[in-house]
């Protein structure tokens, strides 16, 4: 960085706060799992606002708080709560949301949170797909075992540019074709923000695919997801520009379905 300071980055699906157990986390139970990792500036997905389901919890505002991150700012994809029942969500406009702003909830989506002084930030609405994932889980009127046929959700970006960096956190879609137009659309949308750029997030995309898309240097190498024993690297931390970079790792929190991803960029 321009100070010569080190700047540690990284990225974690939070999904929604649920601990190993799969149960969610209250707020002091996230902030103890995050505060574990010493980074200046972090990407979230599957990020909770407002919903029943995490108490209502803000949860970008609770790991900004745990990491002593001045400023953030988090952008639903959707209003209401992912499922894949029809009805019970709605997509959001592209929209940031920062310290001192109420929770228009519930909300579901992506956030940055920052430690460093933010100049500038940014969003861009990334669209969705047609595909729908298969999961099995149980029917809450029976209690059997099914699968269920999960609409795709809108996906965005956010960027916040810092001194001589910016940071862009993202979380792409499950279905593969989507997500590399996703990620195209991101690396055009990219060009324009001051560089070098970092790319934070669950991308969807394995092992080395999203850093040959981007043209860009993959900072970190190894499998993230699932995060109780990983075989493949969903999670991605990507320097578009030439960018200093040490102490890459991969990391298991008490928190999230996927491993998080660290590394410290400059000297």
């Amino acid at each position: 960085m321009p100070d010569g300071a080190a700047l540690r980055v990284g990225t974690l699906n939070l999904a929604s706060g649920r601990g190993p157990g799969g149960r969610v986390l209250s707020p002091a139970g996230l902030a103890a799992a995050v505060a574990e990792l010493d980074v200046d500036v972090l990407a979230l997905q599957e990020v909770d606002g407002g919903q029943h389901r995490s108490g209502g919890t803000d949860q970008a505002a609770v790991v900004a708080g745990a990491l002593g991150a001045a400023d953030w700012r988090a952008a639903a994809t959707l209003h209401g709560t992912p499922s894949p029942f029809r009805g019970t969500w709605t997509a959001a406009e592209p929209a940031l949301r920062g310290p001192g702003g109420a929770v228009d909830g519930p909300v579901y989506g992506v956030a940055l949170v920052s430690r460093r002084p933010v100049h500038e930030w940014a969003v861009l609405g990334l669209g969705a797909g047609r595909a729908r994932l298969p999961l099995r889980a149980p029917d809450p009127a029976t209690g059997r075992v099914r699968t269920w046929w999960v609409p795709d959700e809108p996906r965005i970006a956010v960027a916040a540019c810092l001194d001589g960096l910016t940071v862009v956190g993202t979380h792409l879609s499950f279905s593969p074709p989507t997500a590399v137009r996703q990620l195209r659309r991101l690396r055009r949308w990219a060009a324009a923000l001051p560089g070098p750029v970092v790319v934070a997030g669950d991308l969807n995309l394995p092992g080395g695919v999203p850093a040959r898309l981007l043209r860009a240097t993959r900072l970190v190498s190894g499998p993230s997801f699932p995060a109780h024993g990983p075989r493949i690297q969903l999670d991605h931390l990507l320097a578009l520009g030439p960018v200093p970079a040490r102490d890459p790792a991969v990391r298991a929190l008490r928190v999230g379905d996927h491993r998080a991803l660290t590394v410290a960029l400059g000297a």
